[in-house]
């Protein structure tokens, strides 16, 4: 609905009142040459702001941006929005930094050479963050930024099923059938990249005590056709970290020559800091590319994502394009080609301001805030769904007590809470474990330990105030 818009037609356009009938009451308008100090003593605020069709002359900049901000104020409080793992706070500084970049476009590496070169920086660091191996300066991993995860997904299975391909076109066999192997919990992304290219998917389904992948239930999936398992480091649904080392134990035990992609799209920038001595990176001989988002807790605005391949080797080179109508010869992988390039600098900002320290500094506050916040669900009788003490992601996902015998659910103390303005998510859990519905709060680098508290008080007061309905009405305000 939200991104797929459907154009009106010329007689919803011409309506142009929000209740049918009013566009038939005159209302003197005030005359084009009428001279005003005020925004809202302007002609343009008596009228309807342009919808469907350009309007024939041009407004007043401060007109423009002042009815433009006034719509927008229907938006919702991105700080108290905790259904969203991306960034909301950056440093007056990194904001001047990335406004100042707003001209740019990143693709034209010619023309901003410097700009490249800070993302080859980044890559860099991410890949030694990722223990990606560089002892070999002829083998060296290889990487590039993207507009988030789900492009850095899309061209980690593109990677994938060409490489299978390859292989089985040298090997004289069949190559018309991959599929891949994942977590039914996986994000959409992962579901839209299997059908947009054409791979059968193959779940390893959540249970109701289980919410990710099972090592040994994935690796008895693979069979000759399958270009990958996919892993999830933190996953949407309970923030939990999935066991690559598991999978790729059993692969190397089995002898089986199948490669890992770890989506970190949450966690790659929280477990190398929180657990470091965690395995699931390029120190597993079987993890062959990684994504990552830097809008989530790479902490930039969004949007900037990140994919690093273990060498050359795994990324074949039919899928590289070498251009040179940029005015140089340069290589893109990419799904899309003109992009900003502020976010890539803000990336860069946040990497080298904050350092190592900086950022396990900011990721233990965060795990913290999500233990006290744990704590205190468990306190008013809410289960708990997801790991504390740094084994997942900051977050706390969590559910009621259905011994309690409430007649409300998860959603309705959601609405509840949305009324004081807070966006804390009820879902249901995934494919086969769908009966489990719950609730999730975002730990995010500005949810402070004073708006956890805020927090807290107004989800006693909506579990108070649902208390005091009887069934009839809650089960209406459902409706």
């Amino acid at each position: 609905m939200v991104h797929l818009a459907t154009v009106p037609g010329n007689a919803a356009a011409k309506r142009g009142s929000v209740v049918e009938g009013m566009e038939n009451i005159k209302i003197d308008e005030p005359a084009d040459d009428e001279v005003t100090a005020s925004v809202y003593g302007s002609r343009f605020a008596a009228q309807q702001l342009p919808q469907h069709e350009m309007p024939d002359h041009e407004m007043p900049k401060e007109v423009a941006y002042r009815l433009i901000r006034d719509d927008l104020t229907l938006d919702g409080n991105p700080m108290l929005n905790l259904a969203s793992f991306v960034t909301t706070y950056m440093e007056d500084e990194v904001e001047k930094l990335m406004a100042e970049a707003l001209p740019k476009n990143f693709i034209d590496y010619e023309e901003y050479p410097q700009t490249a070169e800070i993302q080859n920086r980044c890559v860099s660091m991410i890949a030694r963050m990722f223990n990606a191996p560089t002892h070999d300066d002829a083998d060296n991993a290889v990487g590039t930024s993207t507009v988030g995860s789900s492009e850095a997904i899309m061209l980690g299975v593109l990677s994938l099923k060409r490489r299978w391909q390859n292989k089985r076109r040298a090997e004289g066999k069949d190559y018309s059938k991959p599929n891949i192997v994942m977590n039914a919990a996986v994000q959409v992304c992962w579901e839209k990249a299997a059908r947009y290219f054409e791979v059968d998917e193959r779940y390893s389904y959540c249970t109701e005590d289980r919410y990710v992948i099972d090592p040994k239930e994935a690796v008895d999936l693979v069979d000759e056709n399958t270009i990958g398992i996919c892993a999830i480091v933190g996953t949407t649904y309970t923030g939990e970290y999935e066991d690559v080392k598991a999978i790729n134990d059993l692969l190397i035990e089995r002898n089986i020559d199948c490669p890992i992609h770890v989506d970190a799209a949450s966690g790659g920038f929280v477990a190398p800091f929180v657990v470091p001595e965690l395995p699931w990176d390029f120190r597993l001989e079987r993890v062959v590319s990684i994504n990552v988002s830097g809008h989530k807790y790479g902490l930039v605005y969004p949007g900037v994502g990140w994919v690093v391949w273990r060498s050359p080797e795994f990324l074949p080179k039919e899928l590289v394009f070498n251009i040179n109508y940029l005015g140089a010869d340069q290589a893109s992988f990419t799904l899309n080609f003109s992009k900003g390039a502020s976010q890539v600098i803000g990336q860069y900002y946040q990497m080298i301001r904050l350092g190592k320290r900086g950022y396990r500094s900011i990721m233990m506050n965060l795990t913290r805030t999500a233990d006290y916040l744990a704590a205190n669900l468990k306190q008013l009788g809410f289960i708990l769904m997801s790991k504390g003490g740094g084994q997942g992601l900051p977050l706390v996902a969590f559910r009621l007590d259905p011994a309690n015998g409430h007649y409300y659910d998860e959603f309705s103390v959601a609405h509840q809470l949305r009324e004081r303005g807070w966006v804390v998510p009820a879902y249901t859990m995934a494919p086969h474990s769908e009966n489990l519905k719950l609730m999730r709060v975002v730990v995010r680098e500005d949810f402070s330990r004073a708006r956890c508290d805020s927090l807290v008080k107004d989800i006693k007061l909506a579990l108070q105030t649902l208390n005091d309905m009887d069934k009839k009405t809650i089960e209406s305000h459902q409706e």
